[in-house]
């Protein structure tokens, strides 16, 4: 099973970027991503940004996942 998760962009050079979501940032690369920009809501994959997300969707999704981990604690 594959997981790919929405984050946030907030720094990048070139192909290289940094994301972050609930205080987890970690770098990725975004040569897939069309016109990167910082805000921009990511859909991770293993380690790269595959697509853009709109940002109520984004938050939808991060919403869901904070209640599944809150809920298996």
């Amino acid at each position: 099973m594959c997981l790919a998760v929405p984050m946030k962009l907030i720094q990048f050079e070139g192909v290289n970027g940094v994301v972050e979501s609930d205080g987890v940032i970690m770098d990725v690369n975004i040569m897939l991503i069309e016109e990167p920009k910082i805000g921009d809501y990511l859909i991770i994959h293993a380690g790269f940004a595959i697509q853009k997300l709109d940002e109520k969707e984004a938050l939808e999704t991060i919403n869901l996942f904070k209640e599944l981990r809150d809920e298996s604690e």
